[in-house]
C-alpha cells in the first residue's frame, strides 16, 4: 500500500463506519423477531433476515467498491445514471407486474430491482453536481432547472403509485435548495405561493390516498378497515411500556396482529420488544449517525462533494424521521422505509453505496484546496 494510500485510510471516518455496522445489526436481529413465529413445538422463522444479512453483504462490498475511487469522477457518470434511472422508472410503469396494486419492481429471476432506490441516488448525483456549479445564490433560472431535475422522476415514482417516495425526493430537493440558498425574491414569492397552492393538491389525490390522510385524522373510525396498521402499529409501542416485552416476546407482531413488521413498521416490532429506553437507544444510535454525516459536509473542501453528501444527509433525515413519525401515529402512512432496520434488498445495497461515498469524501478531506 502506498504512503497515500495509508492517508487515505488513517483519515477515514472510523465512528460512521461504526454506527453503521451496530444499525445493521440491530436490524437483522430485529428482523429475525419479525420473521419468527411461536408455535407449541417451538420458534419457525421465515427467510426475510437471512435474505437481508445477504443484502448487507452485498451492501458491504458495493460500499467497499464507492469508497476506493476519487469520487469527482461520479460527475461525469452522473447524467448517464439519471437517463438510465428515468429508463427503468418507465420500464416499471409498463412492463412489470403489478403487485397489491403497484407496480414499483423488475423481476430480474434471483431477485426484484426496485428502480426508485437506482432514481434516488441518480437525483443526489446529478443535484450535487449542478448545485456545485452555481455560483451565488439560487435564482429563478437555476430553481427551474433543479424543479425539473427531480419533478421527472419523481412525478414517474408517483405515477406507480408510491407517493412517499416521490415526495421524499421532492424534500431531498427543497432541502438541498435551502442550504445552497435561494435568491431572496425567489424565497419571498414561494414563501407566500407554496402555502396558498398546496391544499388544491388535495384534488389530485388519489380516493386512497385521501382515505390515509382521513385515517391520519381519525383512525379509530375504522379500527378493522383503513386505520388497522397505525391502531395496531401504536398498541405494539405502547405495550413495550419502558424496557419491553423482551426478545421475540411481542405478542403484536408473533401472533401477526402487526402488519408490515419487517418493512415499514419495523420500529414497531423493536418498540414493542426493547420498550422506550430502548427506542431512546435506536434513535440516540441514528442522530449520532446523522450527526457524523453532517461533520463530513462541514469538513469537505471539494464544493461537488460538499453537495453530494449534504443530499445524502437529507436522504436518511427524511427517510428516519417519516418513518419514526408515521409508526408512531404522527403522519399518515406512506412506504418509507427506515434505513437499516427495515427489509429491502436494493434499498439496502443503495444505502451502503451512498455511505460508502460519505466515507470516500471524508477521507479526501485533505486533498482539496478549501471551498
Amino acid at each position: 500500500m502506498s504512503p497515500f494510500d495509508r492517508r487515505l485510510l488513517s483519515n477515514l471516518n472510523v465512528s460512521l463506519l461504526f454506527l453503521v455496522l451496530v444499525l445493521f445489526a440491530l436490524g437483522v436481529l430485529n428482523l429475525y423477531s419479525a420473521s419468527s413465529l411461536k408455535l407449541q413445538t417451538g420458534i419457525t422463522t421465515v427467510f426475510f433476515y437471512k435474505k437481508q444479512f445477504a443484502w448487507g453483504g452485498l451492501g458491504l462490498l458495493v460500499m467497499l467498491a464507492s469508497m476506493t475511487f476519487d469520487y469527482r469522477h461520479l460527475k461525469s457518470v452522473s447524467k448517464p445514471l439519471y437517463l438510465v434511472s428515468l429508463v427503468l422508472l418507465v420500464w416499471v410503469l409498463c412492463f412489470s407486474q403489478e403487485i397489491f396494486g403497484a407496480k414499483r419492481w423488475i423481476s430480474l429471476g434471483l431477485f426484484n430491482l426496485q428502480p426508485t432506490e437506482i432514481a434516488k441516488l441518480s437525483v443526489l448525483l446529478m443535484a450535487g453536481h449542478v448545485i456545485s456549479r452555481l455560483q451565488g445564490r439560487i435564482d429563478w433560472a437555476d430553481l427551474w432547472k433543479l424543479l425539473l431535475l427531480v419533478l421527472v422522476p419523481s412525478g414517474l415514482i408517483i405515477l406507480q403509485p408510491d407517493l412517499g417516495s416521490g415526495l421524499n425526493l421532492l424534500l431531498i430537493m427543497a432541502s438541498m435548495l435551502l442550504y445552497k440558498g435561494l435568491e431572496k425574491r425567489v424565497f419571498r414569492t414561494l414563501f407566500i405561493a407554496l402555502p396558498l397552492t398546496l391544499p388544491w393538491s388535495w384534488f389530485f389525490l388519489k380516493g386512497y390516498q385521501k382515505q390515509r390522510i382521513l385515517t391520519f385524522l381519525h383512525p379509530e373510525q375504522d379500527p378493522l378497515g383503513a386505520g388497522y396498521n397505525i391502531i395496531q402499529s401504536k398498541i405494539a409501542i405502547g405495550s413495550g411500556g419502558a424496557w419491553g416485552k423482551g426478545f421475540l416476546e411481542g405478542t403484536q407482531s408473533q401472533f401477526k396482529f402487526l402488519p408490515e413488521k419487517h418493512t415499514d413498521f419495523a420500529l414497531a416490532v423493536f418498540g414493542e420488544e426493547w420498550g422506550f429506553f430502548g427506542c431512546l437507544v435506536l434513535l440516540t444510535l441514528f442522530c449520532l449517525f446523522l450527526y457524523q454525516i453532517l461533520c463530513v459536509v462541514e469538513d469537505s473542501k471539494d464544493s461537488f462533494g460538499h453537495y453530494l453528501v449534504c443530499g445524502i444527509f437529507f436522504y436518511f433525515f427524511w427517510q428516519i424521521l417519516i418513518n419514526m413519525s408515521m409508526v408512531l401515529g404522527l403522519m399518515p402512512i406512506v412506504g418509507i422505509p427506515l434505513p437499516f432496520l427495515s427489509y429491502g434488498g436494493t434499498s439496502t445495497v443503495i444505502n451502503f453505496c451512498l455511505l460508502g461515498l460519505v466515507l470516500n469524501v471524508s477521507m479526501r478531506r485533505f486533498v482539496f484546496r478549501q471551498l
